[in-house]
């Protein structure tokens, strides 16, 4: 399995550009089911292996089922769910894979399709265990022996008619799965307590250029006029824009290992909650509006003295849950004592004692809450990067800490961010890839 070498203590100088973002280019592929045979084109999509393993995905579906071992190997393959059911009237997939950051229930995925009137069961796969597919992967229920996930068949047979549905909680998958899924059903859908991130605004305008009619993306609730089966037309490419997460991260990185480093096509308007807190905790930026750019610039610097500031998890436009390892890095050096309050996952805190095997002080009170004490020096040391964000947030402790870091299980980064290491390297940072 590879891994990344890092030589830490360096101080980052230079440009740096934002990747197209993941989250917004993942539903965008998995919409592509919604349009006719000629497909969508695709513009500055990262090269990421989330991304190659949706492509994977939907080369893989047939007739809206999709090739189980593809499937089960990325969360994101619950979005092309909706799409297939409302393009073919049925599909198959098993249980989602992705980061283990805790409890991501799939449920309200099948509530809201309920409601359209389609029927969900678990089906047993040719000689397995009736529901399961065996895998070997830790972590899920143990049937004979083997680990094993569940199977769900979903069909429409009546076809998919519009509903008025309301999310329990709001779901950023789920609200851009429900609102795919209506494009093609027949009649008005009507969805509230929805989600209101960028993403979810960045699909639904793609989508309604290219014939949907889709209403109030980036509010609470969000009206689908259902095309009754009529694809869509495909004439507008989709163009992804920049990856808020990835740019936030790298802003914390700026802000603690940064000579002068330029962040390009930053998404100012949607980070709002994070330089916040950076102003809060006296880090020291500057952003440049650019007449050529939709996306101004930010410069940062490694700050003298950086405040310690509390920080809690929300839903968009609060602060963003992936933002939180990242920042937690950032409060190990600042002066005072940071609270960090993840309150969207129960299981995202689960890096902080491999922080503390580095030099950092934190204390988990429990699953949702964590103290750090600052500033504290870093020291290299031997890392599994558990996911996407976690394993970044190593990265940039390791760029951090003094002495000589390993970074292992490198394609939870490869997930998320393209070609990090090269993009560091342009910074000046000390990082190699190492093969297995």
């Amino acid at each position: 399995m590879a891994k990344f070498l890092v030589n830490g203590g360096r101080a980052l100088e230079g440009e740096i550009s934002v990747s197209g973002s993941k989250n917004a280019s993942l539903p965008a592929l998995a919409a592509s089911l919604l349009f006719s045979d000629a497909p969508p084109l695709f513009q500055n999509l990262p090269e990421i292996e989330d991304i190659k393993r949706m492509k994977e995905l939907l080369q893989s579906q047939k007739d809206g089922r999709f090739d189980y071992e593809v499937a089960k190997k990325i969360r994101a393959s619950i979005l092309a769910v909706g799409p297939a059911l409302a393009r073919f009237g049925r599909s198959s997939f098993p249980h989602p894979g992705g980061c283990v950051i805790g409890a991501r229930p799939i449920d309200v995925f099948f509530d809201g399709w309920k409601a359209m009137g389609a029927i969900v069961e678990k089906t047993p796969p040719s000689g397995k265990k009736p529901g399961f597919l065996a895998v070997s992967k830790p972590g899920f229920e143990e049937l004979g022996g083997v680990h094993s996930i569940p199977i769900y068949e979903i069909r429409a047979p009546q076809g998919l008619r519009g509903c008025d549905f309301t999310f329990r909680v709001p779901s950023v998958t789920g609200t851009e799965g429900l609102m795919m899924t209506a494009v093609l059903a027949q009649g008005r859908t009507i969805l509230r307590n929805v989600a209101e991130e960028p993403e979810i605004l960045s699909l639904a305008d793609w989508l309604n250029k290219n014939g949907a009619k889709i209403g109030g993306a980036g509010t609470h609730t969000i009206t689908i006029e259902g095309r009754g089966g009529k694809l869509l037309s495909g004439q507008v490419p989709f163009l992804a824009p920049p990856d808020r997460i990835e740019a936030g991260s790298l802003a914390i990185l700026g802000a603690i290992a940064a000579k002068k480093m330029t962040i390009k096509n930053f998404p100012e308007n949607e980070l709002t909650a994070l330089l916040g807190v950076l102003k809060t905790a006296r880090a020291e930026f500057e952003i440049t509006h650019h007449d050529h750019s939709l996306f101004p610039s930010i410069t940062l610097k490694r700050a003298t003295k950086l405040r310690a500031v509390n920080v809690q998890t929300k839903e968009y436009p609060g602060f963003a849950t992936d933002l939180q390892a990242p920042y937690t890095v950032l409060a190990t050096q600042a002066e005072g004592v940071s609270m960090i309050h993840e309150t969207i996952f129960e299981g995202r805190l689960n890096y902080v004692e491999d922080l503390n095997k580095i030099g950092a002080r934190i204390n988990l009170c429990d699953p949702h809450r964590a103290i750090v004490h600052g500033p504290s020096n870093l020291t290299g040391w031997n890392l599994e990067g558990p996911d996407i964000r976690a394993g970044l947030a190593f990265l940039i402790a390791a760029l951090v800490a003094r002495g000589e870091s390993q970074i292992g299980n490198i394609y939870q980064i490869d997930r998320g961010h393209e070609k990090i290491d090269a993009r560091l390297r342009a910074l000046g940072a000390d990082i190699k890839r190492m093969e297995a």
